[in-house]
């Protein structure tokens, strides 16, 4: 594979997820009902781009992709992994009051890094076992791409900084070894890639690793009989969910990204559409859904009209994150 398709598969991977994220954020914590009607009615016409949430223009992207711009930031200019200074750049984004949306988790180990405690101590404790480790991890396989041991380590410890349960730790390797799996990829045989994804993560939550190879079925099944198996996966039978379709719990958000992309592996907007329509946490699965397909297909996948709507608050548009891919190819391809 050519350097140059390489590295449009980098900012692939950047743009994707923050375009998935911010489409997903226009209607995120939205009824099934809600979703559907967006998609089938607004997100692939010109009304589209008439939407905003609150203060925020359309094409701005929230947490999800934030925080994978701070993680990436602090990769480029640590020239590789650093927990302190990543942790450092976790604080500053919540307590400066610049985050878009916040997990309860990630806020809860923010506040701890703001007040001095050490990166490696300041994640949210088990039970806590939501998306928000998983939903940035995508571009550590950007990083690490040919040693997939490398990625899972560096996925997992990153992930540590917010949150300490397993299950945490599993969706954060899944999605960064997808990611780096399919930057080198030019066809996917489905069954194959969940299986090779599914055992880097069994070291760490054999649970979880069970529940991404189930995905070897589920995705031969329509949305409406997939999107009621993933949405329970991994929790306990008697939990009471709070949340419409897929809710912020990493095992069945991972699972849904993963869906969504295997379901349209050659279509980046179908991809994004079947996170979107399924309701719930939709800003996150569209957005891990959209780093995925990508580091598939590239930047030049992604609609021009879309990308170029990116911002976050008036600032860090497109270029800015096409600049910051190429900078972190350039300093793993140095």
């Amino acid at each position: 594979m050519g350097l140059n398709l390489r590295r449009d598969r980098y900012a692939g991977c950047l743009v994707g997820k923050a375009l998935g994220d911010a489409l997903g954020f226009l209607v995120e914590g939205r009824s099934p009902k809600d979703c559907q009607h967006f998609v089938d009615r607004f997100l692939l016409s010109e009304r589209v781009f008439k939407f905003q949430k609150g203060p925020f223009s359309f094409g701005q992207y929230s947490d999800d992709t934030q925080l994978a711009r701070e993680l990436m930031q602090s990769f480029v200019l640590c020239k590789g992994f650093n927990a302190s200074d990543f942790g450092k750049r976790v604080a500053r984004i919540f307590t400066e009051e610049l985050i878009v949306g916040r997990g309860r988790a990630t806020w809860n180990a923010a506040k701890r890094l703001a007040s001095g405690v050490p990166a490696d101590k300041a994640g949210e404790p088990a039970p806590a076992a939501g998306n928000g480790s998983a939903m940035r991890a995508a571009v550590v396989g950007l990083f690490f791409a040919e040693d997939l041991p490398q990625v899972a380590t560096v996925a997992r410890v990153q992930g540590e900084v917010t949150h300490k349960d397993r299950r945490a730790s599993a969706g954060a390797i899944a999605m960064a070894v997808g990611s780096a799996l399919l930057l080198n990829k030019d066809t996917v045989d489905a069954d194959a890639f969940v299986a090779e994804v599914a055992s880097h993560c069994e070291s760490t939550d054999q649970d979880f690793s069970a529940s991404l190879l189930k995905l070897r079925e589920w995705i031969r099944l329509p949305t409406s009989e997939a999107v009621q198996l993933i949405q329970k996966e991994g929790k306990d039978p008697d939990y009471k969910e709070t949340w419409w379709g897929i809710s912020p719990f990493v095992t069945g958000s991972v699972l849904w990204a993963y869906y969504s992309f295997l379901r349209h592996p050659r279509n980046y907007m179908g991809t994004v559409k079947e996170a979107i329509a399924v309701g719930g946490d939709v800003d996150t699965t569209a957005a891990m859904a959209g780093a995925l397909s990508g580091a598939f297909l590239g930047l030049n996948a992604i609609p021009e009209d879309y990308r170029n709507t990116l911002n976050d608050q008036g600032v860090w548009t497109l270029t800015d994150l096409v600049t910051l891919s190429e900078r972190c190819f350039d300093l793993v391809h140095s």
